[in-house]
């Protein structure tokens, strides 16, 4: 099942009154990221500044760019499905041109997660964008 767009996400959280509905809604995003085998999280796919374990796998083989994430708690989970969202079989030029900025403040997110989540949040960005940047 592939995930909804990042208007989709922004649309759908829209229509919950609080955030412990939004919260309950992210964490059945990332229950649909089917995560990573034992044997691809190494420690050159962990994602570092996380305050959970995060590995990220890129397969940048066939033009656009596809991850494959894991992480070790549920909540992060679900923050990696919305990133994904945004930048899931996209090339890297699109990836470096979407506005990441704009789309969490769209979700209202950054206020609502802790500060060690969102630098987690950010870190996990960076690596994409690094990823993508290191292509072009």
């Amino acid at each position: 099942m592939a995930l909804p767009t990042n208007d989709e996400i922004v649309d759908d959280l829209s229509f919950f009154d609080d955030w412990e509905q939004r919260y309950e809604y992210i964490i059945d995003l990332g229950k649909q990221i089917p995560g990573l085998p034992d044997s691809k999280k190494t420690p050159d796919r962990l994602v570092k500044g996380c305050q959970s374990s995060v590995w990220l796998d890129v397969d940048d083989s066939k033009g656009p760019l596809h991850f494959n994430v894991d992480s070790d708690a549920v909540i992060v989970q679900g923050l990696l499905a919305l990133v994904l969202s945004a930048y899931q079989d996209k090339t890297a030029q699109e990836i470096v041109d979407f506005d990441i900025d704009d789309y969490f403040t769209q979700l209202d997110l950054e206020r609502h997660i802790t500060p060690t989540r969102g630098n987690g949040l950010r870190a996990i960005v960076g690596r994409i964008r690094n990823t993508a940047q290191a292509l072009l």
